[in-house]
């Protein structure tokens, strides 16, 4: 990325501040390890139950590994408990697929946790060097950055990985000059892919914590540095994009920021507390910003399409391939499905990934499901909610305006009918109560070339009470508030929920997970030896805040919102370790024993 000239952003620069950070591979540790059936069947058809996040590119690469055409393939995937980017990626499909052609015999391939750990692509260990050149005010003028990602042996999602890292390697801030270069490195290592926040997360670790010993050494406070410099409509990305509207960022930093001295009683948060009654204790706020696309974006197309159908009982059934995986696509599907046609949400059913029957949403990734196939079954009810007025105007003599719809009850001049009645009365005049809607996402162009790079993004800041103790080096999170920008809560309570898990992610990312490599050789092949997060790092207090500053072309006015919640997180935590003790981290996770040595030495 180019924007500006870059040398004249440092000639302009009254202070230039670099740093450099690091950031490990992690492990999605989703509920399920990976598992694939291998289904022969009568008609010549294999079929596949597997739990995937992108049941047609699964179609596709089984088909033609085995050498048939696409429709002799037919995938179905069941709910899964989660995915977070480690589901992308072909692991034992093609392998059971292949063997019940061969042995005519259904094969079930299920790895156990140990093998599960070993195959499937990770996080991306990042080394992010990052320069930074502003006035003594706390204006931005230059931001330069070098990001390297740990691939592995295996491209997989490497380069978009790192591609995204780029375009949010210098934070949600206007920066009139930029340089960002970046490179996905082969290793002898285990393979890195997709992971949620898909490499916007390892580059806001890097920007949120210079950012915030920048505002140390400059004498500013550390939200007000980020007030100044940050997006807002009008405001111009580093990648050129002209922001026109649903930029939340400055409403998520004043509520975050609001809800922060409320608990501190309007005292400054960023200045260490002694723990009543534990000495040995201090606490300290940290405070980070961020921000994520929408979608797949950078040229790609990105659609979905979305089957709908009236059956004779009345339910209207919408039917995607899009993969749940615990982010709560199917209710977020019912709802926008009930609101277009007033119906009562147990009045309609969503049918999900089978290749044969439900029409391709689109992988399951970039935070773009309630967007693209939200709108995509958006709509299609508006498309049948057409085609009933259509059918009843004429049966009835009566414009469309004259027609309600209304809980589930429609009523003409009078007359109250049901949606197993209205269906009935199209079938009867040959109009099949059905359609599929292909939804285009707007139009995006890749990374040098002018354009919009994303066709929407999400803001939010985020902020944590941390408590040291000064003599082991322990860490806890006590307090977490956080705004995140989604444009229009569809689901507000399914939202907080994936808020809430993605803070929990985010501080297992920050305080005790690792998926560690020595010498080419995996330490971390048992969960025993990878450190999730249990309910014990879970704050007591979580304050979750909704900000809803509505894009155009959401359905409702929605953004994504799955990986944007933990993003922020780790820096928020690392710079909240430094408030209260002194101690500065450049790497995650924090080392508990190394902190406490820290500690040790500024006593002395």
């Amino acid at each position: 990325v180019d924007k500006g000239d870059i040398k004249k952003g440092f000639e302009e620069a009254e202070v230039i501040f670099e740093d450099t950070y690091f950031t490990p591979s992690y492990d999605h540790a989703f509920m399920e390890p990976e598992c694939s059936i291998g289904r022969p069947m009568d008609n010549g058809q294999i079929e596949v139950y597997v739990g995937s996040q992108i049941p047609y590119a699964d179609r596709d690469q089984v088909a033609e590994a085995l050498g048939l055409p696409y429709d002799k393939v037919r995938v179905r995937g069941p709910l899964i408990g989660g995915g977070f980017g480690g589901k992308e990626d072909i692991v034992g499909q093609i392998h059971a697929a292949m063997l019940a052609q061969v042995t005519g015999k259904p094969v079930k391939i299920l790895y156990d946790r140990h093998e599960s750990l070993l195959v499937h692509p990770k996080r991306h260990a990042t080394q992010i060097n990052v320069k930074l050149g502003l006035k003594k005010d706390g204006t931005l003028t230059a931001a330069q950055t070098e990001l390297y990602g740990d691939t592995g042996a295996y491209a997989s999602l490497g380069a978009k990985v790192m591609g995204r890292a780029t375009t949010h390697s210098t934070g949600p801030y206007v920066v009139p000059n930029v340089k960002i270069d970046c490179y996905a490195m082969y290793t002898n290592n285990p393979p890195s892919g997709a992971f949620r926040g898909f490499g916007a997360l390892q580059a806001a670790f890097a920007i949120e914590c210079l950012m915030d010993q920048v505002a140390e050494e400059l004498g500013i406070e550390r939200v007000e540095l980020r007030r100044k410099n940050a997006l807002r409509t009008g405001s111009v990305t580093n990648t050129g994009q002209h922001l026109t509207e649903s930029v939340g960022l400055l409403e998520c930093i004043e509520k975050t920021e609001k809800e922060m001295l409320a608990y501190t009683g309007g005292e400054d948060p960023f200045i260490a507390r002694e723990v009543e009654g534990e000495p040995n204790k201090r606490r300290a706020w940290g405070f980070a910003v961020t921000f994520k696309n929408t979608g797949l974006g950078e040229g790609a197309p990105d659609n979905a399409s979305a089957e709908i159908e009236l059956l004779e009982d009345g339910i209207v059934e919408t039917r995607i391939s899009s993969a749940e995986i615990g982010q709560g696509l199917v209710t977020v599907l019912q709802m926008v499905t009930a609101e277009e046609l007033s119906l009562p949400i147990d009045q309609v059913r969503v049918y999900l990934s089978d290749t044969d029957l439900t029409p391709d949403g689109g992988p399951t990734t970039g935070s773009r499901q309630t967007y693209i196939s939200g709108n995509a079954a958006k709509f299609a009810a508006r498309t049948l909610k057409n085609a009933m007025l259509s059918t009843l105007s004429e049966k009835f003599n009566q414009p469309p305006e004259k027609i309600t719809f209304d809980k589930g009850v429609i009523q003409s001049n009078g007359q109250k009918m049901t949606f197993a009645e209205v269906g009935q009365i199209m079938r009867e005049e040959g109009r099949e109560p059905k359609l599929v809607y292909d939804y285009k996402s707007p139009k995006t162009t890749p990374l040098g070339e002018a354009g919009d790079k994303h066709f929407a993004y999400s803001f939010a800041a985020q902020a944590v009470e941390v408590e040291v103790n000064l003599e082991t080096g322990e860490v806890s999170v006590t307090k977490a508030v956080g705004a995140t920008d989604v444009g229009k809560a569809i689901n507000p309570l399914g939202l907080q929920g994936q808020v809430e898990g993605g803070l929990i992610m985010g501080i297992g990312h920050a305080l005790t997970e690792e998926f560690i490599v020595e010498d080419g050789q995996v330490f971390t092949d048992y969960l025993s030896r990878y450190r999730m997060p249990s309910i014990h790092h879970v704050p007591n207090e979580i304050k979750v805040i909704i900000v809803e500053d509505p894009t155009a072309d959401g359905p409702y006015g929605g953004k994504g919102v799955g990986e944007i919640s933990t993003m922020p997180v780790p820096p928020a935590i690392v710079n909240g370790v430094y408030n209260a003790c002194g101690v500065r981290f450049h790497t995650i996770p924090i080392d508990q024993d190394w902190l406490a040595g820290e500690i040790n030495k500024k006593k002395k």
